[in-house]
């Protein structure tokens, strides 16, 4: 199986989304913003939507490290993170 690439981009109605490069399916992310959020964010939206990606695909990696996933299927015990989400 060949690598996947991934990109973010603008949709035409505003909002930003995580996608193969290759793949013209859904998004795998999609991430939108309010008017009153996008105002406060003067010109920023972008980056702002990708350091939310990174923060999640980080938490992924973290939660994925702390399942055992030698356990019977379905049961993930107490597998929850060690942060505080604000």
């Amino acid at each position: 199986m060949s690598p996947s690439f991934f990109e973010i981009v603008e949709l035409p109605n505003g909002d930003y989304a995580l996608r193969r490069v290759d793949d013209d399916a859904a998004p795998l992310v999609r991430i939108s913003f309010s008017p009153e959020a996008k105002e406060m964010m003067a010109d920023r939206d972008m980056s702002i939507a990708k350091a939310m990606i990174a923060a999640g695909i980080e938490a992924t990696g973290t939660i994925s490290e702390e399942v055992d996933w030698g356990d019977e299927e379905g049961d993930f015990g107490d597998a929850q993170p060690n942060y505080t989400l604000h």
